[in-house]
């Protein structure tokens, strides 16, 4: 038990004086004030929010790709079916896209992976181009 509280004293108490030292350092170096504000940051634009969207539309569907694509005979074919499907055999098809993998007449990947690859797709295009279109509207608005 005495171990136990020793190690509770280490790993919360000791942390905790350190930083509360700390602090007190460095409030007695800049003359015992608070630090300064920061100043507010501008909003964002409407560009910068639909360039936003579309960055992570394309890293969710690169990764839903990655993991479609998880489902693939790579080296050796026949172990794609007996890994996913139980089926030693190798797949009747398989393609990359829309991500396909056939065993025995029987679909393998998810269902559910080609249609949200489809919806990230369309999403990621369209923000880029509503991105793309809110810049040089804002560009051509701020020239005389």
């Amino acid at each position: 038990m005495a171990t136990l509280i020793g190690m509770m004293i280490l790993a919360v108490g000791l942390p905790a004086w350190a930083g509360i030292t700390y602090i007190g350092l460095v409030r007695a170096r800049r003359g015992d004030g608070l630090p300064a504000p920061r100043p507010p940051r501008r909003p964002r634009s409407p560009a910068g929010k639909a360039a936003w969207v579309a960055g992570l539309a394309y890293l969710a569907g690169g990764a839903l790709h990655v993991y479609g694509l998880s489902y693939m005979p790579f080296l050796q074919p026949e172990d794609a079916c007996w890994f996913k499907a139980g089926y030693m055999a190798v797949p009747d098809s398989s393609s990359a896209l829309p991500v396909s993998l056939v065993c025995a007449g029987e679909e393998i990947v998810p269902w559910w992976v080609n249609p949200g690859l489809l919806v990230l797709a369309v999403t990621a295009v369209a923000a880029t181009v509503t991105s793309i279109v809110l810049a040089l509207r804002r560009v051509r608005g701020l020239r005389p």
